[in-house]
């Protein structure tokens, strides 16, 4: 799924990032990609994405 339609970042980018490069706030997406720069909307649904995977990664981690 699409989660910035302006630049074309999927939710799978934004997962694959937080896993292999340890990405794990808006801030740092937004240094190695252009989320977010042109209307803003997406930004509420890369942090929920992004904390999900937070979450699961460091359950698996756990486990």
């Amino acid at each position: 799924m699409y989660v910035c339609l302006c630049h074309g970042i999927s939710d799978k980018k934004l997962r694959k990032l937080a896993i292999e490069q340890g990405v794990s706030d808006i801030r740092q997406i937004r240094k190695v990609t252009p989320l977010g720069s042109q209307c803003g909307k997406c930004i509420r649904s890369a942090r929920e994405i992004l904390e999900s995977e937070i979450t699961n990664t460091n359950s698996k981690h756990i486990s």
